[in-house]
């Protein structure tokens, strides 16, 4: 799976809700690009021969604003943020050197915005990934791989009292808008997904068509909001229209 996955431990708010670190920088409010990046740094951790950057990323501003990370179209906030990504790799199994860019949008006190650009390159797994399965363990027999029936919104509602097989989201998986992973099989051509909430008031995803093997599934702050339980409780829902497929396992790495 050529798609990259992260890790943030730096609390999780909303843009215009951290709590940045302030320091006088005498100009009422606003910084300069070249102040941004003077205080910024962004480092890869390397092979323990030190030939190669390694998977881990470390991400840190100083600058007093309000900081957002990108990288790979996935978006972090948190002035402080430690990313592990897992790299791309060829037939053999080779890891391969990856060019990245992580975008910082900062977001000055007077409401100003700037944006600084940190190119980097990963070309070996120095941290490996570690599987956080939601459903699907291998070391739980009773969580044993099922075909959802199409249009039935029960069989995928992630709801320990609701859901025909799948457990409630806890809220750190929510908050920490990780992404989901689907372990699916033997899924057909006509396969047509929604994803959902469990009350119906709100489509997240439309039409998402998966193929066998491994698919993702961003959770957003919007659904993190609306379905965890220390939010609006409405739980993640997922449900076919048509089509079918097996699932085996729902996890997220990090």
């Amino acid at each position: 799976m050529k798609k990259i996955l992260f890790l943030l431990v730096a609390a999780v708010c909303s843009f215009a809700a951290c709590n940045p670190t302030h320091e006088d920088i005498g100009n009422a409010g606003h910084i300069s690009i070249d102040e941004l990046i003077a205080k910024t740094t962004v480092t890869v951790d390397k092979t323990a021969d030190g030939t190669k950057n390694g998977n881990v990323v470390y991400c840190q501003t100083s600058a007093p604003v309000n900081a957002k990370w990108n990288i790979g179209g996935k978006e972090f906030i948190g002035n402080y943020a430690w990313k592990k990504m897992k790299v791309n790799w060829n037939q053999n199994g080779d890891y391969v050197k990856t060019p990245y860019t992580i975008v910082l949008t900062a977001l000055c006190p007077d409401g100003t915005q700037l944006k600084a650009e940190f190119p980097i390159e990963c070309d070996d797994v120095t941290n490996p990934l570690t599987k956080y399965y939601i459903y699907g363990d291998p070391s739980k027999p009773e969580e044993a791989p099922f075909k959802p029936g199409a249009w039935d919104a029960a069989a995928m509602r992630f709801s320990s009292t609701e859901g025909a097989h799948l457990p409630t989201i806890s809220d750190d998986i929510y908050y920490g808008l990780k992404t989901l992973i689907f372990d699916v099989s033997d899924v057909t051509a006509d396969f047509d997904l929604k994803v959902m909430n469990g009350w119906w008031s709100n489509t997240y995803y439309d039409h998402v068509k998966w193929t066998s093997g491994l698919n993702e599934l961003q959770i957003t702050e919007t659904m993190a909001k609306e379905c965890a339980k220390g939010g609006e409780g409405r739980d993640l829902d997922l449900m076919l229209y048509s089509g079918s497929m097996t699932l085996n396992a729902v996890y997220y790495e990090e």
